[in-house]
């Protein structure tokens, strides 16, 4: 295969992440306390030892997804009066117990199980700072939770809700649309968690700037793709002349 095409297909596998992701973002764009996924891209270059080519002529620059990150600024705060909606106003992460482990969320619809613990929707109890599901008694009615996350009721303390940081925000994986597992580094508890009770924090991701954006992708996407017929054409045509027989 030549420079030119595998130039080419460098640059369309690059924008086909790119549709990913953004197609990802916008299935999103309601999902409480999603955050949207950016892709940043880079060169790779390629030195090509031996080659004989004008200056500069022998490397060659390939376009290459060096990482897909989280955007980390915070989605609008709606309030919903339900005692057990919470939100939080700063960066951070509620922390909540899964089949697989401890995992980060910031979709802070929760809800009482039977039992009395304070689980997410998918069942997944809701940790503190010790790292053990929160409970409420059937007495603890009309729960208080602070800033801090402290939550209370007429019977006194219950326990604080547990809000963490990644020590490394690249080692995130998301798992479905409102969990993070952390793959490395470890958390650590933010020092001044901002809670807010009876609030729900929305998607950050801008619909409308999303899918003009995937417009966009989608056009470089068809633009590269006829960059590399044309090229499979122009060395077709080639070919075939340097194959015809030679006139008498």
């Amino acid at each position: 295969m030549d420079n030119t095409t595998t130039i080419a297909l460098s640059r369309l596998i690059a924008q086909e992440n790119a549709m990913d992701v953004r197609a990802d973002n916008i299935a999103n764009a309601s999902t409480p306390g999603f955050r949207a996924s950016r892709i940043a891209f880079g060169d790779y270059l390629s030195l090509q030892n031996g080659a004989k080519a004008p200056k500069g002529g022998n490397v060659i620059d390939y376009t290459q997804n060096r990482a897909t990150y989280r955007d980390q600024s915070i989605g609008a705060i709606g309030e919903t009066g339900n005692p057990l909606d919470l939100a939080l106003s700063n960066n951070g992460y509620f922390t909540v117990q899964t089949a697989g482990g401890v995992r980060l969320t910031r979709a802070g619809h929760f809800q009482l199980t039977a039992d009395g613990t304070i689980t997410d929707q998918n069942g997944n109890a809701l940790l503190d700072v010790n790292n053990r599901p929160l409970q409420l008694a059937p007495t603890d009615t009309n729960p208080v939770i602070t800033g801090d996350g402290t939550i209370s009721s007429a019977g006194g303390t219950i326990g604080q809700i547990a809000v963490v940081t990644p020590n490394d925000p690249t080692q995130l994986q998301a798992e479905g649309n409102s969990l993070l597992a952390v793959n490395s580094g470890g958390t650590t508890p933010v020092a001044t968690p901002q809670v807010i009770q009876g609030a729900i924090e929305g998607s950050n991701v801008e619909a409308v700037s999303e899918t003009t954006g995937m417009m966009n992708d989608l056009r470089e996407f068809q633009f590269v793709t006829q960059l590399i017929d044309a090229e499979g054409q122009r060395q077709q045509d080639a070919i075939d002349k340097l194959a015809a027989p030679a006139q008498p």
